[in-house]
């Protein structure tokens, strides 16, 4: 089965509602910790999660976001997203596939999370493009990658971040490296 395809992530979901421990692993913990102090501001306007999973994340930063709009390929994991994420009623989640189809922006944060190496090189190369014109004068998007291998990964955290720094357009802001992940910002020109 196509690791990228929405099949899948169902039947991942399917047999676990949460198959990474996004909830309890020591490791999610430390990154979530670790993006959230990555960022910029204190409040963002407008924010995008593309791959939200099961919503983990999502729900950590739904309390610094005016209006928060979040997409994962997998029906059961927006499913469980919106139970986890039910206390935001600013928080919007929804299906898609991020190749087919991007939430309108302007957003002033995208967190572009785990996600980047399920895609080819020309597929990621061309959501590169379409991140970058929804984010708005002065936004930030943040990446951030497990630096492990799996059978089910097409490319490495590492040439994800790569190819992301190539095809963005935007100012590369910060990169820091862990034992197990990284995280590389950008952001648009300001107003």
């Amino acid at each position: 089965m196509n690791p990228s395809s929405r099949e899948f992530f169902e039947q991942l979901y399917g047999t676990h509602p949460d198959p990474w421990q996004f909830r309890t692993s020591s490791y999610e913990r430390s990154r979530y910790s670790e993006m959230l102090s990555v960022l910029g501001r204190e409040r963002y306007v407008s924010t995008f999660e593309p791959g939200c999973a099961n919503g983990e994340f999502t729900a950590l930063i739904a309390p610094r976001c005016d209006r928060l709009m979040a997409m994962d390929i997998s029906a059961i994991a927006v499913a469980e997203a919106r139970r986890r994420c039910a206390a935001y009623p600013h928080v919007v989640i929804m299906q898609g596939d991020l190749k087919r189809s991007i939430a309108e922006g302007p957003f002033d944060l995208i967190i572009f999370s785990e996600l980047g190496y399920y895609f080819e090189r020309e597929d990621l190369a061309v959501i590169c493009g379409h991140l970058s014109r929804r984010l708005a004068p002065g936004g930030e998007l943040v990446a951030v990658h497990w630096l492990g291998n799996s059978a089910d990964h097409r490319l490495h955290g590492d040439v994800v971040h790569e190819i992301l720094r190539g095809n963005l357009g935007l100012k590369h802001q910060t990169e820091s490296r862990y034992p197990e992940f990284r995280i590389d910002s950008w952001t648009t020109n300001a107003p």
